[in-house]
């Protein structure tokens, strides 16, 4: 369910609010609590409650101060984290961006509002070069092979390069998005471009890994196999690291969020794992040099 699908009145269902509104279900039902309790302590009615809880709602902060209250949540950094969630939630509700400036439908119009909000992703990547990371060559590239281009959204060409160059404006704003990424090595052996085209993507690879706030590391084949070949995956947070994860997992014409709870954390688990087991960000420069040798 995102943004886009999750239409109810003049409400929205946004991924922010759905991760607020479980963590504050899981509060609730710890103390036993009903969302008839949570009303009263609102002064508000069960439906409003309710939507608050779904996230079809933003959350004021006296609301946010008031649940954790009730359910007897006096941590500052459990108090501190919600009230962060749910200012971004509202925030991401009436901002605007680089984003209005282009057509961008489905999943991705939530996907890079939550990615301008973020102080850090982690990304795995076992098919393509990350976004935040690709040359606009190698997306021409991929919009030119009828596989890969059935899987975006209807943008011209040059439209959907300039919205993926804008994107990656988050690696130098001040203060820039904190990037890691694991791609494995089959990424950097199936370029969809020509040699040069693959040359200047190495390049820029190696480049990109300079910037004190990007973490870039290959899962090369000799590593051997591990769950995450099944697909990609992008964890989003908004503060500490684990505090408010997001995970945004991707397939061919399909995409769902993992909002928090035990399943972010599975998935972070994960990239943990496999960054665990892939070269170091200094001997991934030297492979990837290695490889532009090679061409």
């Amino acid at each position: 369910m995102t943004a886009s699908q999750s239409m109810q009145g003049n409400s929205t269902s946004t991924v922010l609010g759905r991760r607020l509104g479980g963590e504050l279900i899981k509060l609730r039902i710890a103390t036993g609590m009903t969302q008839t309790h949570a009303a009263k302590a609102l002064t508000a009615s069960t439906t409003k409650i309710a939507k608050m809880e779904r996230g079809w709602v933003p959350m004021r902060d006296p609301d946010v101060r008031a649940l954790c209250e009730l359910y007897g949540v006096h941590d500052p950094g459990t108090v501190g984290g919600l009230l962060e969630l749910a200012k971004v939630d509202r925030e991401r509700r009436k901002a605007r961006g680089w984003w209005d400036d282009y057509t961008i439908r489905g999943v991705m119009q939530e996907y890079v509002t939550l990615e301008s909000a973020a102080t850090t992703i982690k990304v795995w990547q076992p098919a393509f070069v990350p976004g935040l990371l690709q040359t606009a060559e190698y997306v021409r590239a991929l919009r030119s092979n009828p596989i890969t281009s059935a899987a975006t959204n209807r943008q011209s060409d040059e439209e959907f390069v300039a919205a993926r160059l804008a994107r990656q404006q988050r690696l130098s704003e001040d203060p820039p998005l904190s990037l890691r990424t694991v791609i494995y090595e089959a990424v950097l052996r199936n370029f969809p471009g020509g040699t040069e085209e693959a040359r200047r993507q190495l390049d820029h690879l190696a480049q990109m890994a300079d910037l004190p706030n990007v973490g870039l590391q290959i899962f090369p084949f000799s590593a051997g196999t591990h769950f995450g070949l099944n697909g990609s995956f992008n964890i989003i947070s908004f503060a500490e690291p684990g505090a408010m994860d997001i995970v945004y997992v991707e397939a061919p014409f399909a995409q769902r969020w993992v909002e928090g709870g035990e399943g972010a954390a599975a998935y972070d688990e994960l990239f943990e794992m496999i960054a665990e087991r892939s070269l170091d960000q200094r001997e991934s420069v030297l492979f990837l040099h290695k490889l532009r040798k090679e061409l």
